[in-house]
């Protein structure tokens, strides 16, 4: 094994996926996720992985849950992916404060507790290390009712650049932005196949996204192969931000 992976929702649609890629890589690789039975059934597929029971919300279960995946790897991390989100679609008349605060905490405080936490592990390794963090498609091109993902998503793509300058270069820092993907966290989208469609069609590449479409970028920039990618944030969306193929 070339190093561990620790990987925040490891358990979730797009986080299964970046665990199977990087396996492919050559890591190993540790699940953080709330759901234990979830966490052992992906260790189980993927064929063996070491997990921690952790709620991001709560500072103390992200540290604990960094101690243990570092004590499981020996003492450094080679990487860590933070591929937690949440799905808040509501106008702003209609946005509590409390729904903004609780979106913010998730996908901004809970990377940057998670990163501030792995430091010493991901300084120790033998090599560059890596952290990927995930954005969103809406935070490159204005959706209505987006306004928590667009605030939330927005603040992590910060974090991204700011990360990535302090760290080089004993660190990389990269952002994957998905469009729509089908994944259990989108299921309320998703599982209605008229709105799948209709939304698969407003992209370049007419369908949403699915899982795998993210995960081998993702161990790509968790790699050692990626060396020099430092302080970007690709877009992994069939297009949507950039392209308008009608019209």
């Amino acid at each position: 094994m070339t190093g561990t992976i620790l990987i925040f929702g490891g358990a979730g649609g797009i986080g299964s996926s970046v665990a199977k890629s990087v396996k492919a890589f050559g890591y190993a690789v540790h699940l953080v996720g709330r759901d234990r039975a979830r966490l052992y059934a992906a260790a189980t597929v993927l064929g063996g992985a070491s997990v921690s029971v952790a709620d991001v919300m709560k500072t103390d279960e992200i540290a604990d849950a960094v101690d243990e995946a570092t004590t499981a790897a020996g003492g450094a991390l080679a990487g860590l992916c933070y591929a937690v989100g949440s799905i808040t679609l509501k106008p702003v008349a209609r946005l509590q404060e409390s729904e903004a605060l609780a979106d913010f905490q998730l996908n901004a405080l809970g990377a940057f507790t998670a990163v501030k936490e792995s430091l010493p592990a991901l300084k120790a390794y033998h090599d560059t290390a890596s952290v990927l963090l995930f954005s969103t498609v809406a935070v490159h091109q204005g959706f209505t009712a987006h306004t928590s993902i667009g605030l939330t998503k927005g603040a992590v793509e910060g974090l991204t650049l700011s990360l990535a300058a302090e760290f080089a270069p004993k660190i990389r820092v990269n952002c994957i932005a998905p469009s729509l993907t089908r994944t259990p966290l989108a299921s309320s989208l998703t599982s209605n196949e008229t709105l799948v469609q209709s939304i698969g069609g407003m992209h370049a590449m007419q369908r949403i996204g699915e899982p795998d479409d993210v995960g081998p970028l993702a161990a790509l920039l968790l790699s050692s192969q990626s060396n020099w990618i430092t302080g970007q944030s690709f877009g992994v969306d069939g297009g949507r931000a950039r392209l308008r193929t009608k019209g």
